[in-house]
């Protein structure tokens, strides 16, 4: 009898230990789990100032939490600003090497140029320019290499600008166009510019800068000559100093047409070019990444959707009176 108590309790005894070790193998499982769990870290590389890129920023994070992606969360993202110094790039993309992110996000040719010298391995998801012309990726579909994202185009549009000008200001003859040397995109704006023109019936004046102290000689330049407007091209330095540039073409009652609605936004008069969706776009192709995706195998996309965006106000400060049809075709009028 005595035996088969003993017996009981300790069979009784064992379970209870079984189900104390199950028990604490249960609780300790997740806290394992966490501590492996590896929070990814993006590296964010741009040229410009953050002031002045924070819409498109803001635009790269809703794409983000569009996939389930919170910044501080479930993500990192390290953010460096060139503030229009080129010679600052190579060292920020070497420093978020070092950082060991998981992909480095590029916004311009010449910040992914930078990234592309600083790594071999590191996926890095670019918006640039002509991406295959300056040697970036082997082909739009197939991009080979660590790089990928979207190749914004953006000089084929400069024929359109030009157009959009001139029925603005019918009696448009002349109009100086704002581009660099240094800027490979700016440089074929320039290029497909003097195409577009001949067909427009418009004579152009080069309206070259290279320097920050340079602006204000090219617009007095472009006046003195007899411009009637101004066309910007696509380029990071003047993203960068896109206050400067709109204040003078103001200063100076020339209307201008800019590649990004962030001019107009900011007292420039008219812009057309590619939308926001752009940057969002740049979170599908993290995810891909960070799920196992690689950058040879992700084709390179360009923009496909556009916006026409006018500043009433701003036609008003440099007397220029905007067609009804002009206003029909614009996306947003700002008041």
């Amino acid at each position: 009898m005595r035996k088969k108590f003993i017996d009981r309790a300790l069979s009784t005894m064992h379970s209870a230990l079984c189900l104390l070790g199950a028990l604490l193998l249960t609780l300790s499982f997740p806290a394992q789990a966490q501590q492996s769990l590896k929070v990814p870290r993006i590296g964010f590389l741009d040229f410009s100032s953050r002031s002045s890129e924070s819409a498109y920023v803001e635009a790269f994070r809703q794409g983000l939490r569009e996939l389930g992606y919170v910044e501080g969360k479930n993500i990192i993202i390290d953010y460096r600003y060139a503030e229009g110094q080129s010679d600052r790039l190579p060292a920020f993309a070497a420093d978020l090497v070092d950082l060991k992110v998981d992909v480095l996000i590029t916004l311009g040719t010449p910040p992914t140029v930078a990234a592309k010298g600083a790594t071999k391995t590191i996926p890095i998801v670019m918006i640039a320019g002509d991406a295959v012309g300056v040697g970036l990726v082997d082909s739009l579909g197939r991009p080979g290499g660590n790089i990928t994202g979207i190749s914004d185009l953006d000089h084929h549009l400069s024929g359109k600008r030009l157009e959009l000008l001139k029925e603005t200001v019918p009696k448009l003859s002349r109009v100086a166009v704002l581009w660099t040397p240094d800027g490979p995109g700016s440089t074929l704006g320039w290029k497909e510019s003097q195409l577009a023109s001949r067909e427009l019936g418009l004579q152009l004046h080069s309206m070259a800068v290279r320097t920050l102290d340079a602006f204000e000689g090219a617009f007095e330049e472009a006046t003195r000559t007899g411009s009637g407007a101004i066309v910007q091209t696509g380029s990071v330095f003047f993203f960068a100093n896109q206050k400067r540039i709109t204040e003078l073409a103001i200063k100076h009652r020339l209307p201008a047409i800019y590649v990004r609605r962030e001019f107009v936004e900011i007292g420039g008069l008219m812009s057309y070019g590619s939308d926001s969706a752009v940057f969002r776009r740049l979170a599908y192709f993290v995810d891909r990444i960070l799920k196992g995706a690689k950058p040879s195998e992700l084709p390179v996309e360009r923009p496909t959707k556009f916006e026409f965006v006018i500043n009433l106000r701003t036609a008003r400060q440099t007397g220029v009176t905007i067609p009804p049809e002009i206003l029909m075709w614009a996306d947003q009028v700002i008041k």
